[in-house]
């Protein structure tokens, strides 16, 4: 009798066990992953000065308006290259912030107690040509 119940309980293990096995369904999950790049606004338009000193003092003016990104004055072409967030600023903030600074853009003319202030060979001619093209 003991071999009888000790079979049959063998012969259910076995059935479990193929049964389990069976039943295992294999999922294959894969992982995307999403890079998300922040958009980034370009704006060119003309900034007047003359030197390198210019350069330093208007692309920190520039740079100084929270959300942009970079500020690059051109001494050649009297103009400057912005990169900021979209919709994080508004592009006259960075004309009034570099004006402030003793520089006219294309839009605001620059602050005169600034201007008086520059060293001298930051005193650059008010009619002189911005954003001038190289081609």
């Amino acid at each position: 009798m003991k071999k009888v119940i000790l079979s049959i309980a063998v012969i259910a293990a076995l059935v479990f066990t193929s049964c389990k096995n069976e039943a295992k369904i294999e999922v294959k999950t894969t992982k995307t992953e999403v890079t998300v790049t922040a958009i980034k606004t370009n704006l060119t338009f003309g900034v007047r000065g003359n030197c390198g000193m210019c350069k330093k003092t208007i692309e920190e003016a520039a740079n100084s308006v929270e959300g942009v990104a970079s500020a690059i004055w051109d001494v050649d072409q009297k103009k400057i290259d912005i990169s900021f967030g979209d919709g994080k600023i508004d592009a006259v903030a960075i004309h009034i912030a570099i004006a402030a600074s003793g520089y006219d853009t294309e839009q605001v003319a620059g602050n005169e107690e600034a201007y008086d202030g520059l060293p001298g060979c930051c005193k650059y001619d008010h009619a002189m040509v911005m954003n001038v093209s190289n081609d």
